[in-house]
């Protein structure tokens, strides 16, 4: 199996915007889903640990035989790369945690590969 380093594109793919959009929805306002899928598709790419990223949001990591899990692990077992993950940053004291925006799944396949992994990641301040 690949580096857990080494499966990611530099890049997210287009079709993960409108993903993240569809997501924000449901929270926000379409004018403030535009606002922010502009400024991902703006934003640039840094890294953060699998581990932090699951610990920022509150979501529990999903096992590797949840069906999207385990087809990000096997995409990375074939040597495919996935998409970076798209991210809302959380305001520390007002229980808004890390929004993940586009990539839960993907950011569980890491963990299960390597909590410590870095993670290239796309993050907006709301």
């Amino acid at each position: 199996m690949p580096e857990p380093s080494e499966h990611w594109k530099d890049q997210p793919e287009e079709h993960d915007y409108p993903a993240a959009a569809d997501y924000l929805e449901l929270m926000l306002p379409r004018s403030g889903v535009q606002r922010l899928v502009a400024a991902l598709g703006k934003a640039e790419t840094i890294h953060k640990k699998a581990k932090d990223l699951n610990r920022a949001s509150g979501l529990p990591v999903l096992p590797p035989d949840n069906p999207h899990v385990a087809q990000d692990l096997k995409k990375i077992s074939k040597g495919e790369k996935l998409s970076p993950v798209l991210l809302v940053r959380g305001v520390l004291g007002q229980g808004i945690p890390l929004t993940v925006a586009d990539g839960y799944h993907r950011i569980c396949a890491s963990y299960h590969l390597d909590e410590n992994a870095d993670i290239p990641c796309r993050l907006v301040d709301l």
